[in-house]
């Protein structure tokens, strides 16, 4: 059996049709075996010493042997091939243990996955009744969240009587920084403030006595709508009074901490409560441990204590942003001309106040769940990463428009768009692990949205018994809080030149579209390579290729560049491509299948 009949007949057995076969020339074979491992940095198994022999096709002749000293071989490979191929689709992970290759790509894959996984209901139907019983005594052990809720509701129901929101002569000290949006009146959105809170707390409390009873536990969603709309109330009525402004904000928090983030959330998979385990198939750690989710919480922290000091300017509430660097124009500072500026009025609502909305939120979703979130709740990973990164690329796209349209720069808001770009590379890992164990999930057959929304089991998941918690050494600490996470030197240069390219305008003093050229693909340079240090997302790299590129022509196309600008934008381009082609430094972490992806 030579080399390519070989092949031929591993894709029948494997796929159980003809499987062909594309060939490609010997050169361009070798040169893609060269990126791959000398310009990527990549491990692939097929050599360049491979593609040489590659069209042999031996077969090696045994009838002399036979004829002259009547051996036989003990195994025929044509016999014993389709047994090999068997074992493999039976079971791929001892398989590929067996052989030394990398588990993570065959996880949960196989007759013998498939066959844990039929078993599953049955043992969990088992459980239902000793689960049930837990699941009673956790709800009366946390029925105290409620009375918290109706106490929250109460303090909300009287809270415009303590903050004057329905007396005019309060609405007189504003500091009406935003007088040319032609709002209402002070005292109207003071007032629409105030009618909103009592009914809201009305609400609460009604909410709060009905959850108590384990028969109404679906009500808690109720009180986490509540809790959402108060975030975004003072937003709406644009309220005058900080301290209006400020309560909604807490209570809003606390109403769903103390419905869905403390108590257990209802609606959740009961298979999925039931199976403790925390890593995914194939992974080497939980992407949703606490450790792993810490950074990401301290980061919004961050970003809402920064947005809500700028939106209490942005509603009157304050007369001055405190601003080190940068000055702007009509008596005002970078920062309050920036948050006052033709683009920060184009939204309805304030852009700050949204953020610190958008902060807040990522605070509270952060902290829901357990290191099973991945699989327990789908929907809530997804929703995660949707506020994480389009809030980042509002930032960033902030960050960008700043010199370009308004002509200067905001301290506070670079501050919270570099905590929101760190973000990113924290998130990414969760979401993979969650968009694998929804594959999986319509795989074997399960209801797409019911899993999403509630969750569910993964029979070839496990169980970390080396996951670090809060009692090890903070170094190891910080370590697991970052895994998946690799800041390579060459990802680290090209955001040193993403830097250097955003200051260009004060380095060299260039103007005009060369100028917001440079600081555009600076800002870019440095997200792209910042995303890309999550191990999960290292192909975003290559993105720099075309930047890059781009980077060297754009002299020449946009014009208006000095010799030294022109010499500046084509070195940079040019190392900026040089350094995005490496894989660089990977860690020893495994992500399942996604191991192919990582290259």
């Amino acid at each position: 059996m030579g080399y390519g009949e070989l092949q031929s007949e591993i894709g029948r057995l494997i796929h159980g049709a003809e499987w062909e076969t594309w060939e490609v020339p010997k050169p361009l074979a070798k040169a893609g075996t060269w990126v791959e491992t000398d310009l990527l940095g990549t491990d692939p198994f097929i050599r360049p010493w491979m593609v040489d022999i590659a069209d042999d096709h031996y077969a090696v002749d045994i009838s002399r042997a036979r004829n002259l000293l009547g051996w036989e071989p003990k195994r025929s490979l044509r016999a014993i091939l389709p047994k090999m191929i068997a074992a493999l689709k039976a079971d791929p992970v001892a398989w590929y243990r067996t052989n030394k290759l990398n588990v993570s790509k065959v996880a949960g894959l196989g007759a013998k996955a498939r066959k844990q996984a039929e078993r599953l209901p049955a043992e969990h139907d088992q459980m239902m009744p000793a689960h049930r019983t837990d699941m009673d005594a956790m709800h009366y052990g946390t029925v105290w969240t409620q009375f918290f809720v109706i106490a929250l509701g109460a303090w909300l129901l009287t809270s415009p009587l303590q903050f004057a929101l329905f007396d005019p002569a309060a609405a007189t000290t504003l500091r009406d920084i935003s007088a040319e949006r032609g709002l209402w009146d002070p005292a109207l959105r003071n007032a629409l403030t105030g009618w909103s809170d009592i009914v809201s707390g009305i609400l609460l409390m009604v909410f709060g006595a009905l959850a108590v009873s384990s028969r109404f536990a679906w009500i808690q969603w109720g009180t986490a709508f509540i809790g959402l709309w108060l975030l975004f109330a003072p937003l709406v009525f644009w309220t005058p009074s900080a301290a209006a402004y400020a309560n909604d904000m807490f209570v809003g928090a606390l109403a769903i901490t103390f419905s869905v983030l403390v108590p257990m959330m209802p609606g959740m998979s009961h298979e999925g409560m039931m199976d403790e385990s925390t890593v995914p198939p194939g992974w080497t750690y939980s992407p949703s441990s606490w450790l792993q989710r810490l950074p990401i919480i301290a980061l919004a922290f961050i970003g809402l204590l920064i947005a809500r000091y700028l939106a209490a300017y942005q509603f009157g509430q304050i007369s001055a942003i405190w601003e080190p660097f940068f000055s702007g124009a009509d008596n005002k500072n970078g920062s309050e001309f920036i948050i006052t500026s033709d683009v920060s009025r184009a939204w309805p609502i304030a852009d700050a106040g949204l953020g610190a909305t958008s902060y807040m939120l990522e605070v509270l979703m952060g902290a829901m769940g357990t290191a099973s979130r991945w699989r327990t709740m789908p929907w809530m990973v997804a929703f995660f990463f949707i506020l994480v990164v389009p809030l980042g690329g509002v930032s960033i796209f902030f960050i960008i428009i700043q010199p370009i349209m308004i002509g200067t720069y905001c301290t506070l808001c670079l501050i919270a768009a570099a905590a929101m770009l760190i973000m990113i590379p924290l998130t990414l890992d969760e979401v993979v692990a969650m968009g694998q164990y929804m594959l999986r999930s319509i795989r074997e057959g399960r209801p797409f949205w019911r899993t999403f929304f509630q969750g569910g089991a993964d029979p070839s998941a496990a169980t970390s018994s080396d996951e670090a918690n809060f009692s090890e050494p903070i170094k190891r600490q910080v370590a697991a809080a970052v895994r998946g996470v690799t800041v390579t030197w060459t990802l680290a240069a090209i955001c040193v030149l993403g830097v250097w390219l955003m200051f260009s305008r004060l380095i060299f003093g260039t103007e005009g579209a060369i100028a917001d050229n440079d600081h555009l693909i600076g800002a870019l340079l440095i997200t792209v390579s910042v995303c890309a240090m999550a191990e999960v997302a290292r192909p975003l790299r290559l993105i720099n290729l075309f930047l890059g590129a781009w980077l060297i022509a754009a002299p020449w196309l946009l014009g208006g560049a000095d010799t030294v600008v022109v010499l500046n934008d084509v070195v940079v381009g040019l190392v900026a491509i040089g350094l995005s082609l490496p894989r660089g430094q990977r860690s020893t972490e495994h992500y399942g299948a996604w191991d192919r992806y990582v290259f």
